[in-house]
């Protein structure tokens, strides 16, 4: 008998590509979502359309249900964690949520990469409510509050989850269009606008790799009770990632360093330059290969793996590239500025 298998999300990034997947390999699919987001996902699949955030929904819909294995992409808050623990205890063989390489950049005095066993510990104190790094910080402290009740769950009922902690994913698919931003500038052959800070180096990991590992989780029940850091191999500077990138598109990488200010004042930032972000976790993947087996594939494989998918989709440009001309009207007036 084929497992049943609930995917909380499942119609926009990872979550489109893993349900592609499992619908292909037989298993028994319903997805839980808003009904919000159009798909070409075989009719194979059920469907339950409710807004997860309402705790009354969410009972009413999946009571009545039977699932083996839960994957869960939007779980944002610890009052959600608490209403899946109630509805999957002693019901379900394995819970998989998706978390985010953010739980350790609100702690404090760490050092880059970061390991699981870095979780614990002083967290930082809340930024300005009014700024952009009070968002982010609000995110990675709700998702730090969904681990903390799945991990208590696990300590006084067994209850059977996996915490996979994600840094960026990199996908055709990215609602965001971070890596599309990139592809767009190379493609026209003009100066892409890089900010003088930070020089962190960038540790991604790509989709369909996520996809997989959740798949052998899912046949192997490996994982419960523990958290997993997954990130490619590869940790390079912003300035090897436009070099691979142009590589593979034929063109060359020409960037510009400019000051972080002045691009933010321009209204450049993010999108001239999406991986140059202060909030970009950097995860040391040692647990995941060792315990659970897992291998990423290669960096300049992966990017080639969408640069095909974007030359052969017809996607639009997102709106901020409309700023295209003005950012390198900037470079131009930045000659004094050091070009590579």
């Amino acid at each position: 008998m084929a497992k049943r298998v609930l995917i909380i999300g499942g119609t926009r990034n990872m979550g489109y590509y893993l349900s592609r997947r499992l619908a292909e390999a037989g298993y028994d699919l319903t997805l839980l979502n808003r009904g919000i987001t159009k798909d070409d996902l075989p009719r194979s699949i059920h469907r339950l359309h409710v807004d997860r955030t309402d705790h009354k929904q969410m009972r009413r819909a999946l009571l009545a249900k039977s699932f083996d294995v839960v994957i869960d992409f939007v779980l944002f808050r610890g009052d959600e964690a608490q209403t899946v623990i109630e509805l999957f205890r002693d019901n379900i063989d394995h819970f998989i949520f998706l978390s985010t390489g953010q739980v350790y950049l609100v702690r404090e005095g760490l050092r880059r990469p970061f390991r699981e066993e870095d979780y614990d510990g002083p967290l930082m104190p809340a930024p300005d409510p009014n700024s952009y790094a009070y968002e982010e910080w609000r995110y990675g402290i709700d998702k730090r509050d969904v681990e903390d009740q799945l991990s208590e769950a696990w300590a006084k009922s067994q209850f059977p989850h996996t915490i996979l902690r994600l840094p960026m994913v990199n996908s055709a698919r990215d609602p965001y269009h971070r890596l599309f931003n990139y592809y767009l500038r190379l493609r026209d052959g003009g100066l892409v606008l890089v900010p003088d800070e930070p020089s962190y180096a960038l540790n991604h990991v790509y989709a369909l790799d996520v996809v997989e590992i959740i798949a052998q989780l899912i046949e192997s029940g490996q994982g419960k009770g523990q958290a997993f850091n997954i990130a490619q191999d590869e940790r390079v500077s912003h300035r090897e990632f436009l070099s691979t990138l142009a590589d593979l598109m034929g063109t060359d990488a020409r960037s510009q360093i400019a000051k972080r200010g002045d691009l933010v004042a321009n209204g450049f930032m993010p999108d001239c330059s999406p991986y140059s972000e202060w909030w970009m976790s950097d995860l040391d993947n040692s647990r995941s290969k060792a315990e659970l087996g897992i291998s990423y594939t290669p960096l300049p494989e992966y990017l080639g793996e969408i640069v095909s998918d974007f030359e052969q989709q017809s996607i639009a440009a997102p709106l901020s590239y409309r700023r295209r001309q003005a950012e390198l009207k900037f470079a131009e007036r930045q000659a004094a500025g050091p070009i590579s």
